[in-house]
């Protein structure tokens, strides 16, 4: 079910900077998270933030690069992402967890999803 969406993708070069947002999500939201896939590979885990305390967790090619942050007044979940590189390239994709798993590093612990925002970074 998507009833997320996604924005601030585009096409940028190699060392740039982002900032994705996302909005919407019904129910309580015990925490959200950032996904990403790029064409013919895996659907890989960017990073999480639980909307109760802010507690987060990074995958290995965001750690010391990606802040996961959200705004709850405006419900709104963003991922500043720096010094970006071409293996960055994917489809970003936002998704929120209302069942209040553990485990925040896998899909299976979100069922809201959004469509995806492009990132394209050039070399």
């Amino acid at each position: 079910q998507a009833n997320l969406v996604e924005s601030g993708g585009g096409l940028v070069q190699a060392g740039a900077s982002l900032r994705l947002s996302c909005s919407g999500g019904s129910g309580y939201i015990y925490a959200m998270g950032w996904f990403r896939q790029a064409p013919g590979k895996e659907r890989e885990f960017v990073a999480a933030i639980r909307t109760s305390g802010g507690e987060t967790y990074y995958g290995p090619s965001a750690m010391g690069r990606f802040t996961i942050s959200r705004d709850s007044a405006k419900s709104t979940l963003y991922l500043q992402m720096n010094r970006l590189t071409p293996e960055d390239t994917a489809v970003y994709i936002c998704a929120a967890d209302t069942y209040k798993h553990d485990i925040l590093t896998v899909s299976t612990a979100y069922d809201q999803w959004g469509q995806g925002t492009q990132v394209t970074v050039s070399s």
